[in-house]
């Protein structure tokens, strides 16, 4: 085998052009599948930031059948003392309580009818990027005023402005009727219109004395800093529930399942751009080594008639593709690492991106998130596609003829 392999290696640096033109080809390839995986990766984070941070979290607790019927009855009894046991028991900073209900909010001269949401104004900011896109006014800071901070849609089509009283009549969780009178204090502008025209956010307090809530709420909600820390804050959150109280703690997967649906949606497109190119660059090892054969048919035939087999031969030519793979995968891998640790500092940006990331409170730019998966994976694929394109000049030897071989010019 070690002879096999100094034999290998001295076939590859016959033509050493035509071998580092290969080599060039799949540096290039592996270069770039480790860096536009790991691109892929940060703009899936930022999609993931941009359908979560706004409102809905990386988890929420809920009362078991909230997500199917939202109903005002569907509530998490002392929401406020559930959330405080799941920031200290959790570890994590990023947990708010929520009420959540349905209103007719009128101003002096129009009716809408609103989702009207109650927020700790303590813990909201952690949560939610809404209080960092209020664009008029300001968010409010005391967990009973009387105060309400609308959407920007919303503010229009009502003819409110900041310091108008809105009124809000509905249901309160008793059944009784709910009625309260609040100022507007601030105006937010999310980018999201449906959330913009539809949206009034309250203070907890003030929200439960006019649902008559007693205290209780629709969710806690959860943000953490890395997605895969998810599956473990769920489990965990899961053990810390009262019991007897028929609650459900669901992941953003469940939350917002589109999301998901999109990510995959996107990576597969992205797989069969990957594929031609790895399709590409297995064709490029097949013209190589199928010359590489051609032109030592007489070295083989020689090889042959003095006892070599066929199949050793062949082991030979997989022996020069597997290093002329080793090569394009190491140096590519290193050339997509330096890639990736440059543009992890300084991040991708694209005509546009920054004005509308901003709307979302999010950075202009793309950020590529390292894992193994993305470092390894392409250029494994590269390697494998490499072998099996040497499956073909090897398979020719077997059908060598020794003497009409030899006679080769």
């Amino acid at each position: 085998m070690g002879i096999e392999l100094q034999m290998a290696w001295r076939n590859l640096w016959r033509q050493p052009r035509r071998t580092w033109l290969t080599v060039g080809a799949m540096v290039f390839a592996n270069a770039l599948l480790v860096f536009l995986l790991s691109l892929q990766l940060g703009m899936y984070k930022m999609m993931l930031d941009a359908g979560l941070r706004p409102f809905t979290g990386h988890l929420q607790v809920q009362q078991a059948d909230y997500l199917e019927d939202q109903k005002l009855r569907q509530s998490v009894p002392a929401v406020a003392d559930l959330a405080e046991t799941l920031r200290s028991e959790l570890g994590v900073d990023a947990v708010s309580a929520r009420g959540a209900a349905f209103a007719l909010a009128s101003s002096e001269e129009r009716s809408y009818g609103v989702q009207v949401v109650g927020v700790d104004p303590d813990h909201e900011r952690s949560v939610s990027t809404i209080p960092s896109l209020v664009r008029q006014g300001r968010f409010f800071e005391d967990g009973d005023a009387a105060e309400v901070v609308i959407g920007s849609l919303l503010a229009k089509n009502l003819r409110a402005d900041l310091g108008d009283e809105l009124t809000l009549l509905g249901t309160g969780h008793d059944g009784s009727f709910a009625a309260g009178v609040a100022v507007i204090v601030g105006i937010f502008e999310s980018g999201l219109a449906e959330m913009d025209r539809n949206l009034i956010e309250l203070p907890l307090g003030y929200f439960q004395d006019t649902f008559a809530m007693n205290g209780a709420g629709h969710s806690v909600v959860v943000q953490v800093d890395r997605i895969a820390e998810v599956p473990k804050l769920v489990a965990r959150a899961e053990e810390l529930l009262p019991e007897g109280q028929d609650l459900a703690v669901r992941d953003w997967d469940a939350l917002q399942p589109g999301l998901r649906q999109s990510i995959q949606s996107d990576l597969t497109s992205g797989m069969f751009t990957y594929l031609i190119l790895v399709v590409l660059v297995a064709f490029s090892v097949l013209n190589t080594q199928l010359m590489s054969v051609l032109e030592r048919t007489k070295e083989f035939g020689v090889m042959t008639a003095l006892g070599v087999g066929p199949r050793r031969l062949g082991r030979l030519v997989f022996l020069e593709t597997a290093l002329l793979g080793f090569l394009g995968a190491a140096l590519g891998i290193a050339l997509g690492l330096v890639l990736l640790a440059f543009f992890a500092r300084v991040g991708v940006s694209f005509p546009g991106l920054a004005e509308l990331t901003a709307k979302f409170g999010l950075p202009g730019r793309i950020y590529p998130q390292f894992s193994w998966i993305g470092a390894v994976a392409g250029p494994a694929f590269v390697y494998l596609a490499t072998m099996v394109a040497a499956i073909y000049p090897a398979v020719r030897l077997r059908f060598l003829e020794p003497v009409a071989a030899m006679r080769t010019a």
